[in-house]
């Protein structure tokens, strides 16, 4: 099988021991952990998957709308994204709110238009997952 060919924006690489169920996380020169919760038979050793979804979904959010702000020389002076990740029965959903501090109405409603074309909202809503083993 040939490996698909394109821009990569970003690695990273998962490795669990013996420890249920810490993982270490390596992106670039970083390294993190990742655990489940106690309640989920983790030790709680570090944010969930799914906190560094929604950790990875926020910080591209502020990031991006602090470049633009920028780019336009606008006052932005404080950035809030708050997200949750839940159910309806099956289908998963994002709730994400933003706080924007130092804005007018018109500055404000476009950076909620910005934020829906972010790169990490554009690939939360569009990503193909390809798998394949070792």
């Amino acid at each position: 099988m040939s490996e698909k060919t394109g821009a990569i924006i970003a690695r990273a690489e998962a490795q669990m021991e013996i420890a249920h169920y810490a993982c270490t996380i390596r992106t670039g020169r970083h390294s993190l952990i990742a655990d489940e919760p106690k309640g989920g038979g983790g030790a709680d050793a570090g944010p969930s998957p799914f906190g560094l979804l929604l950790s990875s979904l926020g910080a591209c959010t502020a990031i991006t709308l602090r470049m633009y702000a920028d780019r336009k020389h606008w006052p932005l002076a404080e950035i809030g994204v708050s997200l949750t990740y839940r159910l309806e029965g099956e289908a998963p959903h994002i709730d994400r709110t933003i706080r924007l501090e130092g804005l007018d109405d018109e500055q404000r409603r476009r950076c909620l238009e910005i934020a829906e074309k972010t790169p990490v909202t554009r690939a939360l809503k569009g990503v193909a997952v390809a798998t394949r083993l070792q």
